[in-house]
């Protein structure tokens, strides 16, 4: 027997990162399981320490009914810019397919919009879908009996409205996290965070820009790459 899944979330992390994947989630869970994540404290993954974080990890996993990742490469991103496609039409033509996965019928996906225009992500994700969606706010539509549409809400900050999507926030950083230390190890250097911010992460990739290692991890398109570049030009 399929079980009904009555609310999903989706987040992000690493969408604004010079280096490393740009992680994807979605959490589903049966209404009445909703509380409990606000009860172990799950809130959103940037208020949260890196310690407390992975420990939520492991509940989230236990008191979900679906919990879907998605890692979007350096390199799909890349090939995304070159042909003009912007991050937040690939990221949700990356939702949707994880949200294809999800077993069940499933009531609201809540979903943290990256887009100025918040509901025009959920048109995205809603047009993306084999499943049938329909974007909050679009008038009911007419369905067999049989069928059961899954609403689209995608606001602003939504992983610190919905327990839901900060639960999904927190897997996707959990899973970032990870996926940086592995690539870390597998270079030799520290990347740090692979975020511009931060000075361990830019002053690895001024300092390895002949090593096709690391710049396969690279989004190249960026303009923090761009500007490393032009600095060592000027600087040769």
């Amino acid at each position: 027997m399929v079980v009904r899944i009555i609310l999903c979330g989706g987040d992000e992390a690493g969408r604004g990162a010079l280096l490393g994947p740009l992680v994807i989630s979605l959490v589903a869970a049966r209404k009445g399981a909703i509380g409990k994540f606000s009860k172990i404290g799950v809130r959103d993954s940037k208020l949260l320490s890196r310690t407390r974080r992975e420990m939520l990890y492991e509940a989230i996993n236990d008191i979900a009914s679906d919990v879907e990742v998605g890692l979007i490469t350096p390199a799909q991103i890349n090939e995304a810019m070159a042909n003009d496609v912007s991050l937040n039409e690939l990221e949700a033509t990356h939702f949707a397919q994880l949200f294809d996965r999800i077993e069940g019928d499933v009531d609201i996906l809540y979903l943290d919009s990256p887009d100025v225009i918040a509901d025009r992500f959920g048109v995205r994700v809603n047009m993306a879908s084999k499943r049938p969606t329909k974007p909050a706010g679009m008038k009911q539509l007419k369905k067999a009996a049989e069928v059961n549409y899954t609403k689209i809400v995608a606001e602003h900050k939504a992983d610190s409205r919905y327990a839901v999507v900060s639960a999904a926030s927190i897997i996707a950083k959990v899973t970032r996290d990870k996926a940086m230390d592995a690539i870390s190890a597998e270079i030799g250097i520290d990347l740090g965070s692979g975020y511009p911010s931060d000075e361990v992460t830019i002053n690895a990739v001024k300092k390895n820009l002949d090593n096709g290692n690391l710049l396969k991890h690279v989004r190249e398109h960026w303009a923090t790459m761009a500007n490393i570049k032009q600095s060592k030009l000027e600087n040769f």
